[in-house]
């Protein structure tokens, strides 16, 4: 085991949405690596496959990218080609609030240079078709690898702000990184919370930049305009960006030491 690093460096990027972000992220990201000194890259890929939710074969590609861990949310079911993968796939998280019945696992350990990282993703109520509380779901999480993980984060997928800074104040002091996605649009808030728990609202998303969340406008608009059904394809007219944080961890005392967004 290395266990030589001082501070570990990990990224966490915002939902990926559609193939062309996977292609942008299979040409950049191993570089954005590199360039950052990133030890670790967690991203939420729900939404990368066509039309979304996600198969094996893009997360295939997303892993040999330079992503550790892929977390999902509410779209995960979309593919049940992907039920056995997630059951198989250490790496690939669903929600952990699903009932335990559901394929895969909400939480895995892994390994950061010898380092052990819990890394968790929970599913938010407001807005949102949730079966089971998350407060709980993540609070028996920890419970259950207590003594088996030196840092945890943890991915909050869900709709509302006030529900994400809730969950995640109430954990601030047992997880060193927690951020939110789901709402593709990145919030202007990287901050550490009670002088520990690196923290941001929404990562954004890796997607089309001239779109309405990674989509079409135009399909947007009019379901907005008409109320009638609009068939969501994933926008391609714009330029591919890839927003998302950088969290600087310290391993002496696994407190959080700087965060910030980053967008490339």
């Amino acid at each position: 085991m290395e266990k030589a690093l001082k501070n570990l460096k990990i990224l966490a990027l915002g939902d990926i949405v559609g193939p062309r972000s996977v292609e942008y992220l299979r040409k950049r990201l191993w570089q954005f690596r590199r360039e950052n000194n990133i030890d670790f890259v967690v991203a939420n890929g729900e939404n990368a496959s066509e039309p979304n939710g996600i198969d094996k074969q893009t997360s295939q590609v997303l892993f040999d990218s330079g992503v550790d861990v892929i977390t999902t949310g509410n779209h995960i079911w979309r593919k049940a080609t992907v039920f056995t993968y997630l059951d198989d796939k250490k790496e690939i998280l669903r929600p952990l609030n699903y009932p335990t019945a559901n394929p895969g696992h909400g939480d895995t350990v892994t390994d950061i240079h010898g380092y052990r990282c819990l890394v968790m993703n929970a599913l938010g109520q407001a807005y949102m078709d949730t079966p089971c509380d998350p407060f709980e779901a993540i609070q028996k999480c920890l419970d259950r690898n207590a003594g088996k993980y030196d840092l945890a984060i943890l991915d909050i997928h869900a709709e509302a702000t006030g529900e994400k800074k809730a969950i995640a104040y109430n954990f601030a002091d047992q997880v060193s990184i927690i951020f939110g996605t789901h709402t593709h649009v990145q919030t202007n808030d990287a901050q550490i919370l009670e002088g520990r728990c690196g923290y941001i609202t929404d990562l954004g998303m890796c997607g089309d930049n001239d779109s309405i969340l990674g989509v079409k406008k135009e399909a947007v608009i009019h379901k907005m305009k008409t109320k009638m059904m609009a068939k969501f394809d994933f926008a391609d007219g714009g330029e591919i960006e890839c927003n998302g944080a950088i969290f600087e961890i310290s391993t002496s005392d696994w407190l959080c030491k700087s965060c910030h967004s980053v967008k490339f």
